[in-house]
């Protein structure tokens, strides 16, 4: 069942302004600032931050890393009023568990078990196994933009039938990773945020997390407390870190989130700013704003005076402000504004004030140029619009891999003769065909990214350049990330690269792509471990634009210090391996081609109950044996025993005849492997046969059989490649 109307029903919220929907609906009336000098770690003057006091913690468990913490203090008050959990969980983050992390590099811990809080993803999976939600988890890193961008998947799973209630939000906790990263760039303001004011000099670094409950219905539920009624995604394209200073990311994201909403541009009457302060944001963002609304501006104002930046958090806490605010009928202050600035034009109220407000206006933008939008009604401003959220194939135009046999033939070449391909390709091997101008300041991820996307494109033999990215990577670029946090460290924390900081966040490889491609459409990157492509897919079966291309793709790079560590399945291989792959594809419009469906997502852990959900959502028995000719398994090594227990499970309720084929053998172990399954499933699906040496008996004839490819272990999965 799809619903039009997704309704906000739950709130949850923690910021240095107050912990808990009161506490911080107080703050907003009162536009009481959360804005002090930090203190949770020692810092040589320490500038103004949005720093959560007392510790987040608030009775948890201790090992949980600040991000974690504070995601799971703010999603218990959201379903405080719920008998039952969520059906699916969506937050984004920027941070994951490097508040703990950061802190056992500079001890030189070795031990793995340590180390199983770092992952982007482990924060969705936390909540999962907390809050008992028997569905998927799911994890955007989107930089700055991630808390909104993570809403909006969410109104997209229930606007398109994958789930009912949505646990959706964003949070990140403070550390040494992201204060200095943002000081070595020298965007901190030594006054504190002053959004738009003529004096600003930078952002207020801070923390929090808001999650919200989205529920599908047709008309308003007695509960609801506002509509999520429209999201808008969009890609500068321009820079690593600055924004377009025309604002055309920004107001895309706009414009298409009041289209999405079904409103036209004079209904708000309201705009969240994203508004940290920097000279170049505000500039940008009320550029935009004042493209889009003319002469006639609705009342704006910036949260981040009091709050600070809390990163992936901020949409989130923005988008929980605006509804708390639509109900109450509150304008929030925008702190910090003192004096106007002739070259913006545009002046916010210093303090709040009380009124109606009917449509509100929410933005969020980061690093990478991703911008996200939300529109936020009152609950009785439903639509009944006739429209399509059906979750459509992707017919697949072109393709690529690297492995470590090297490109696609190779990589394929070896896998119908029943040979591995792992292993590590030399940096030089993976950008041997890019130009240095596009490369000379990247390191192994976003290399390997570019290559894959130019290779892809190649195949593609396309005039037209991809207008989206989406991509999927488990740990990030964990080049950068290492080299950081050692300067860092080396200098007794009195320096670090700025570079590998902008490199550093998940999304970077993504953004770099949109710039190869200047594909201005969505750019979203999944970041939930070894299932971190099959999100990327569905994101591309969501988002893809009508009538043009997009690239999907995941990777995943190999550190030789750091991935031991922080993956298990990588320390447990016989061979380091690494690589990924990319599709392009556009929404099929037609039953002709190769194409790719993202079909099943849930939770490993009752593995009876899961694989019994998956063949239902087949179509059971007959339709699977009719259906697909083999089974590509995704089995992590490090959870190779449960693994092959649910495989077992769907086997003996399937008994499904054709060969079942463990990619990671001829893969390795790396996050991304699930890409290059995808890749070579859809070349075998074009050759039209299945090799002996791969399924142990005679060459299978697919005929019009698909493949099925099953990600197992802690979350299951299923995709399909059909001719």
């Amino acid at each position: 069942m799809t619903f039009a109307n997704v309704f906000i029903t739950g709130i949850g919220i923690i910021s240095p302004v107050g912990t808990g929907v009161q506490e911080n609906l107080e703050a907003i009336r009162t536009a009481k600032s959360g804005l002090r000098p930090l203190s949770l770690f020692p810092v040589a003057n320490p500038f103004p931050a949005g720093e959560i006091h007392p510790d987040p913690g608030l009775g948890l468990d201790p090992d949980l890393p600040r991000t974690h913490a504070l995601a799971l203090r703010a999603a218990r008050e959201a379903l405080a009023r719920e008998n039952t959990p969520p059906d699916a969980i969506v937050i984004g983050v920027t941070t994951g568990g490097m508040p703990k992390t950061e802190l056992l590099l500079r001890e030189k811990n070795p031990h793995p078990d340590a180390y199983r809080w770092h992952g982007a993803g482990t924060v969705a999976t936390c909540l999962a196994r907390e809050l008992k939600c028997p569905g998927p988890a799911f994890t955007i890193s989107t930089a700055c933009s991630s808390g909104a961008a993570a809403l909006i998947f969410g109104l997209a799973l229930i606007r398109s039938g994958i789930a009912l209630r949505v646990l959706a939000g964003g949070a990140d906790g403070l550390c040494r990773f992201t204060y200095f990263g943002f000081n070595s760039l020298q965007l901190l303001d030594p006054q504190g945020a002053r959004p738009l004011d003529k004096n600003r000099a930078g952002m207020s670094l801070g923390e929090g997390a808001a999650m919200l409950l989205l529920v599908g219905a047709g008309p308003a539920p007695e509960n609801a407390i506002a509509r999520l009624a429209g999201g808008g995604l969009s890609c500068d394209a321009y820079h690593a870190t600055a924004p377009r200073p025309d604002g055309a990311g920004a107001f895309t994201a706009m414009r298409e989130a009041i289209i999405d909403a079904g409103l036209a541009i004079e209904d708000i009457d309201y705009i969240n700013l994203h508004g940290t302060g920097t000279i170049d944001n505000d500039a940008a963002e009320t550029t935009a704003i004042k493209k889009l609304f003319g002469k006639t501006i609705p009342e704006l104002s910036s949260l981040k005076g009091m709050t600070g930046h809390s990163l992936g958090a901020a949409g989130a806490i923005d988008a929980a402000v605006c509804a708390l605010g639509l109900e109450q009928g509150i304008v929030p202050a925008n702190a910090g504004f003192r004096e106007a600035d002739p070259r913006i034009g545009i002046s916010p109220r210093p303090q709040p004030h009380f009124r109606p407000l009917h449509r509100l206006l929410s933005n969020s933008f980061g690093f990478g140029g991703n911008n996200a939008a939300l529109v936020i009604t009152a609950p009785g401003e439903t639509t009944s619009a006739s429209r399509n959220f059906a979750l459509p194939a992707l017919r697949v135009r072109g393709s690529s891999c690297l492995t470590g046999a090297g490109g696609i033939n190779p990589t394929l070449d070896k896998f119908i003769s029943g040979n591995s391909a792992a292993g590590m390709l030399r940096d030089e091997e993976i950008v041997k065909d890019l130009p240095v101008r596009a490369i000379r300041r990247l390191k192994r991820l976003p290399r390997l990214a570019l290559s894959l996307a130019a290779a892809a494109q190649l195949d593609a033999a396309l005039k037209e350049n991809p207008a989206a990215v989406f991509f999927g990577t488990a740990w990030g670029p964990l080049s950068e990330t290492y080299d950081f946090l050692m300067k860092l460290f080396e200098t007794k924390e009195s320096s670090s690269s700025p570079t590998d900081f902008i490199g550093s966040v998940h999304n970077a490889p993504a953004g770099q792509v949109a710039l190869w491609f200047q594909a201005t459409g969505a750019n979203l990157t999944a970041a939930c471990g070894d299932y971190s492509f099959e999100q990327a897919l569905l994101m591309a079966s969501l988002f893809s634009p009508a009538g043009k291309f997009s690239i999907v793709l995941g990777a995943e790079e190999t550190h030789p210090l750091f991935s031991p560590r922080l993956d298990a399945s990588v320390a447990g291989d016989a061979v380091a391996s690494d690589g990924g792959g990319a599709l392009i594809v556009t929404p099929a419009e037609a039953e002709s081609g190769t194409r790719m469906k993202s079909l099943f997502f849930s939770s490993g852990h009752n593995a009876g109950a899961a694989m019994a959900s998956l063949v239902s959502a087949l179509g059971g028995l007959e339709i699977i044996r009719g259906k697909y000719g083999v089974l590509f398994a995704g089995i992590p090594g490090a959870d190779d025993a449960r693994a092959r227990e649910q495989m077992n499970i769907f086997l003996s309720l399937t008994g499904f005849p054709g060969p079942v084929i463990d990619y990671r053998r001829y893969t390795g172990q790396y996050a991304a492997a699930a890409a290059i399954a995808s890749v070579l499933a859809v070349r075998l699906i074009a050759n039209g046969k299945i090799p002996r040496s791969l399924t142990g008996a005679e060459d299978l004839v697919l005929e019009k059989k698909g493949i099925l490819i099953l990600g197992l272990g802690p979350q299951i999965t299923a995709m399909e490649a059909r001719g």
